[in-house]
């Protein structure tokens, strides 16, 4: 019977006022035995086996034969065996012996007899009143090693390229021997993709070369359980080339002395075993499924595994003998099916087919567990076991068949389960399940135990808890009794009060208090009843005052030589006998006459370097500790006179010894210290292979060491160096130690940031990170790159490339998800497996536009677009977004002059609308949609066509004033440039300013048809605007006209003095070779000037006349300013002095953009506009 301990669940309680009264109530299930020793000396128990040996027993037939059968139970069972069936009367043979107090067997063979005799099926029952269990069915053989039969090996004699099998076939053992082929020095035969040792021992080689010519090929047989080893007798093997052989030895030797008869020529595979096209496998559930394959063929050919209509399990598949083993470990009822493995080489390939079916043995999935029950009441054995095919199920009593057991009314057999009710003591027994098939059994034991037994308390009594306030309390109540007993707790004799405590009484009996506190000592009474009596227990609780330290040691900084207190008083409860302990860094204190430690005082005289650190004051009662802690630092004392402080010297005299492949010591002596101790040495070292001249750091040690463990990298060509540092810095470095090169080794690690990005559409270009000298841990670095189409059922394709970081793999389709891994090798080897990464074949250009294409116009400015997204597969690559072209419409005169300008826009990711912002009002604009990629972009969706609203129109491109007079003028203004939409109106805004009075602005408004106001389309509009004022009587007028004639004085002064100066010219001819295209010539009927009007004519201004909105005309729009009278570039005088050709009349200007503008009015009309 299995007892223990019970953990249940937690109940929470409240204890009001009222007397704390706490229930534990009785469980329905089945009882728990306490492991309780004293409960189990006194409680009736049936038997139960606790050790027996295993099913399969196999003996060593040199030593005696114990075989174990171990039992408990009250009161103590006895032992019976049985042999082959019948009973075994141990008595009457003087070999056999039974342990006392044991049912274990013991047969002395070592001195006579021998072990075959006792080979059988030998089965242990322990009995006493409460029923019998029985062990397994023990199976006793003695272990074999049988010598190999003897055997005439001739010599296999064949030509370089065939295949061969040379046998072992070793003698059957008992357990079968473990095989491996040795030559006659005892060292293990090299095995590889072309030779390797097959399940059942033999050895295979796909094809043969000279260099397997030898004449100790020697198959051994280790039997284990003996600890002998077998040999087979030593089979020599020929290999020669038929071009080596002259006419004379190939006369001399037959055909027959060939093993085999096959060309050594080039071949494909074929299998060496198994043999044909398919075979089957069996194997039972939990073993080790292993799967062969071993196959011929000049070149030697590569072994491939596939599962089919499945994958192989990732974490239970392993590969061995070069993958010619397929081996999957715990193997399951789900690893069934055909599994085919394909031998390939450059000439072909062949495939063998292994069906593999997995039965099981039984296995549990309820396992019947011991019941312990009171009388009158009810229980279930439950005995469920699987396996293939199906098991049997079948019930024991007492280790006889249940049909032929005695009746016992309180029970029911339902297949696996037997179902009890209304039990009584008689109905105590031991149960076996037996579960079988073909292929084992289980048997299990289990009893069931009615006992009527009243309440006991097995916690000691007048147990005295003892906790520190604040804390969980918890008091024990262990307990037993059949039928269960119900558990109540109550505090003092009386049950006093309690207030406002919240307990938690756990179904074991524990009551537990969780934060107690000094009102809660007392006593508690634990109080335990069934039917059949009464127990309690009394438990005494006492809260005390928890450990503190109230004076904490303080850091400290001393010189040398001087002394130095560290306090710490501590305070307890006062029926608690405290225990302080020093500490010095976290171990005892030095056992030095220096260190007094007293009540509460460590005190350290003579202080020296090494007694700086930290030291701890630790305080321990038998219910808690505390302690607190404080750093000691010693300085150099202040001399007279004082010492110079410096950096240390280097150190000096390193040495390497202990020198491993992967470690060496180093050590060296130090340099002074300069009055500040050393705190750490800091170690270096150079790769004078890869690296020359470049340091890295290597370890730091502390400064009392000088000695360093470091550890070294393969294949490294290694010096160092030491620095010592002090408070003040750091040393010069050393010299360097003298160079240790390490031993090349495989590579640790493999490349990283692995990646895989097509350039074309038919290729992937995988990269890596390559490692640097240091990393290839020896000579012939390379890397072994893998890849294959993640989706596919395609094994890995494998390229081993030099030390570069890029290999391009061509004609893949496209944009295609690709499994790559990249693993780096050397002259010594792989390194480990690499992780697998995920990367795409090229992308290509997408194949599909965008459909569905609308647009909803917000605002005249503002349009939003929607359309369908492209599917994925149509878009080749990784999408980049959607991009929009859009453009406005254009007139046909536009379209002529320039390029239509096509905005875009682009939208990240997968969104499915976009806004066009900074579109223009009352205009028309096409677009189209398109997909991009990483490639590039898809073809454009329909176009779609759309008009933005009007909006608001700029303002007037010029204005102009023409016919001034005293008390009116005429102003002229060309249209916007940007009517956005069809104009209706303009208002004119004007503000007469008279002297330097106040400002008054009028507004008219004009709108199309008005008299005097073109149309807007036309592009010019008129207006007039009068007010009496008497100019002349103005002074500045009368001193802008004296400046006006003064400048005209100076003019005609300099005139005169070039025209004295120069020869004479036709005026014509200069004005001719100096024309201006863009002045026309003077009128030649008249002799006036162009366009010159008087202001009572009141005639209009020239259309496009250009007037600034602030109604101030600009200089250079002037026709009658300085620099159309000489200052400008137009205008010149001849060598004589003459003027020519600046009283043409007016300036005619191509305008930019087809708007026509004329010449500003005269100096004197300008005036006239600020009246």
């Amino acid at each position: 019977m299995q007892l223990k301990r019970m953990m249940p669940k937690k109940k929470h309680l409240s204890a009001g006022r009222a007397p704390l009264i706490l229930f534990l109530c009785p469980m329905i299930s089945a009882l728990e035995v306490p492991l309780d020793p004293k409960l189990l000396e006194d409680l009736v128990q049936p038997p139960t086996i606790t050790q027996q040996s295993p099913k399969d027993y196999i003996i060593d037939p040199r030593e005696n034969i114990v075989i174990q059968c171990e039992a408990k139970g009250k009161p103590p069972p006895s032992f019976s065996w049985t042999r082959n069936g019948t009973h075994f009367d141990i008595d009457k043979d003087p070999l056999v012996t039974m342990k006392s107090g044991s049912g274990t067997l013991t047969v002395n063979i070592m001195s006579e007899g021998k072990a075959e005799t006792y080979e059988g099926v030998y089965q242990c029952t322990a009995r006493n009143e409460r029923g019998a269990a029985i062990s397994n069915n023990i199976v006793i053989r003695p272990s074999r090693s049988p010598l190999w039969t003897k055997e005439k090996l001739e010599r296999i004699t064949l030509r370089n390229g065939q295949s061969l099998v040379l046998p072992c076939r070793p003698p059957v053992g008992l357990p079968p021997p473990i095989i491996f082929w040795m030559d006659n020095s005892f060292q293990r035969l090299p095995q590889s993709e072309r030779v390797s040792q097959g399940l059942n021992g033999d050895l295979y080689f796909s094809n043969v070369l000279p260099e397997d010519t030898r004449e100790d090929y020697i198959c051994y047989a280790r039997f284990n359980h003996t600890q002998t080893i077998q040999q087979k007798q030593p089979i020599s093997v020929k290999v020669i080339s038929v071009d080596e052989m002259n006419d004379t030895i190939a006369a001399n030797l037959s055909d027959t002395e060939f093993y085999g008869a096959k060309s050594h020529r080039e071949r494909p595979p074929t299998f060496l075993t198994p043999e044909g096209n398919a075979s089957r496998k069996e194997e039972l559930r939990g073993n080790v499924l292993s799967l062969e394959c071993i196959a011929e063929g000049l070149p030697t050919p590569i072994i491939y595994w596939i599962k089919e209509d499945g994958t192989l399990p990732i974490n239970r598949t392993f590969y061995r003998n070069f993958k010619k083993t397929l081996q999957i470990v715990q193997v399951t009822e789900a690893d069934s099916g055909n599994y085919q493995c394909i031998a390939k080489n450059a000439l072909g390939a062949i495939q063998h087919v292994i069906s593999v079916t997995v039965k099981a043995a039984p296995y549990w999935i309820i396992a019947p567990q011991n019941l312990v029950l009171s009388p009158g009441e009810d229980g279930t054995l439950i005995c469920r076991a699987n396996g293939n095919p199906k098991p049997r199920i079948s019930w024991l009593l007492n280790g006889i068949p249940i049909e032929i057991a005695p009746d016992d009314p309180s029970r029911k057999i339902d297949g696996d389960t037997i179902i009890f009710s209304n039990v009584q003591e008689r109905s105590s027994a031991v149960y076996q399940c037996n579960a079988s098939n073909e292929y084992g059994y289980l048997l299990a034991n289990a009893f069931v135990n009615v006992l009527a037994e009243p309440p006991r308390i097995l916690t000691t009594a007048d147990t005295l808890y003892q906790v520190i306030a604040n804390r969980p309390a918890l008091l024990d109540c262990a307990f037993f009794g059949s039928p269960l007993p119900t558990i109540e707790w109550f505090k003092g004799a009386k049950g006093s009060a309690l207030r406002e405590d919240i307990y938690v009484l756990h179904e074991n009996g524990t009551l537990e208090i969780p934060v107690a506190q000094k009102d809660s000592t007392g006593t508690y009474t634990c109080v335990a009843r069934n039917k059949l009596g009464m127990a309690k227990n009394d438990i005494h609780l006492e809260i005390k005052d928890p450990t503190r330290i109230i004076k904490q040691p303080e850091y400290a900084v001393v010189q040398r030589g001087s002394t130095v207190s560290f306090e710490c008083i501590v305070k307890h409860d006062h029926t608690l006998i405290p225990t302080v302990t020093w500490l010095k860094d976290h171990g005892e204190l030095p056992s030095d006459g220096r260190f007094t430690v007293d009540k509460d005082h460590l005190v350290v005289a003579d202080v020296s370097d090494d007694d700086g650190g930290t030291y701890t004051c630790a305080a321990n009662t038998t219910l808690d500790n505390v302690s607190a802690s404080a750093v000691l630092s010693v300085v150099a004392p202040t001399p007279t006179p004082a010492p110079i402080y410096d950096v240390p010297n280097p150190p000096f005299d390193l040495e390497l010894t202990d020198q491993l492949d992967r470690s060496v010591q180093l050590s060296w002596t130090p340099g002074d210290d300069n009055n500040s101790p050393i705190t750490k040495f800091i170690i270096e070292y150079e790769d004078a292979m890869h690296e020359p001249g470049l340091w890295h750091h290597q370890t730091e040690v502390p400064g009392a060491q000088t000695t360093a463990q470091l550890k070294l990298s393969p294949y490294v060509n290694y010096s160092f160096r030491v620095t010592a540092v002090n408070s003040l810095g750091r040393s010069l470095p050393s010299e360097a130690s003298e160079q240790y090169l390490t031993k090349a080794a495989e590579p640790d690690k493999n490349p990283t940031a692995v990646e895989g990005l097509g350039s074309e559409p038919d290729n992937l270009v995988i990269t890596w990170q390559p490692l640097n000298g240091f990393e290839s841990n020896g000579p012939g670095l390379q890397y072994k790159v893998s890849w294959r189409q993640k989706d596919g059922d395609d094994e890995w394709t494998s390229m081993v490339v030099a030390d570069v970081s890029k290999y391009i793999v061509s004609g893949t389709p496209t944009f295609v998800p690709y499994l790559i891994k990249v693993q780096a090798l050397n002259d010594a080897g792989f390194a480990p497996e690499p992780a697998v990464v995920l990367g795409h074949s090229g992308e290509d250009l997408p194949m599909v536009a965008p459909g569905n294409v609308h647009v909803n116009v917000v605002n005249s400015t503002l349009a939003e677009v929607h359309w369908d997204p492209v599917p994925l597969k149509s878009i080749r690559g990784h999408l980049q977004g959607y991009r929009i072209y859009y453009w406005k419409a254009q007139s046909s005169s536009a379209r002529n002059r320039r390029h239509i300008e096509k905005k875009i826009l682009t939208f990240q990711g997968s969104k499915t609308h976009g806004m066009l912002p900074g579109l223009e009002p009352f205009s028309h604009y096409t677009l189209n949609v398109r997909v991009v990629n990483g490639k590039g972009e898809g073809p454009a969706s329909p176009d779609r066509v759309f008009s933005t609203p009007e909006g608001v129109p700029s303002a007037p491109s010029s204005l102009k004033i023409v016919n001034p007079t005293l008390d009116s003028l005429t102003l002229e203004w060309e249209p916007p440039s940007h009517p956005n939409g069809i104009l209706t109106e303009y208002t004119l805004k004007y503000q007469p300013t008279a002297g330097s009075g106040s400002e008054i602005t009028e507004e008219a408004i004009t709108t199309v048809g008005e008299a005097g106001i073109l149309p807007p389309d036309v592009g010019a509009g008129k207006a007039m605007a009068s007010r009496q004022v008497d100019i002349a009587t103005q002074g500045w007028f009368i001193g802008l006209m004296c400046a006006v004639a003064l400048l005209i004085l100076i003019l005609l002064i300099v005139c005169f003095i070039r025209r004295n100066k120069g020869g004479k010219y036709p005026v014509k001819e200069k004005e001719d070779a100096h024309a201006d295209p863009e002045i026309q010539p003077m009128k030649e009927d008249d002799g006036t000037f162009g366009e010159y009007s008087d202001a009572e004519d009141h005639k209009p201004l020239k259309k496009g006349s250009r007037t600034p909105s602030d109604r101030t005309v600009k200089k250079e729009d002037s026709d009658d300013s300085l620099v159309d009278y000489g200052e400008g570039v137009n205008g010149q005088f001849n060598e004589d002095g003459s003027f020519i050709g600046q009283y043409s009349g007016k300036k005619e200007k191509e305008p930019a953009e087809g708007n026509e503008s004329s010449e500003a009015p005269s100096p004197v009309n300008a005036m006239n506009s600020f009246v």
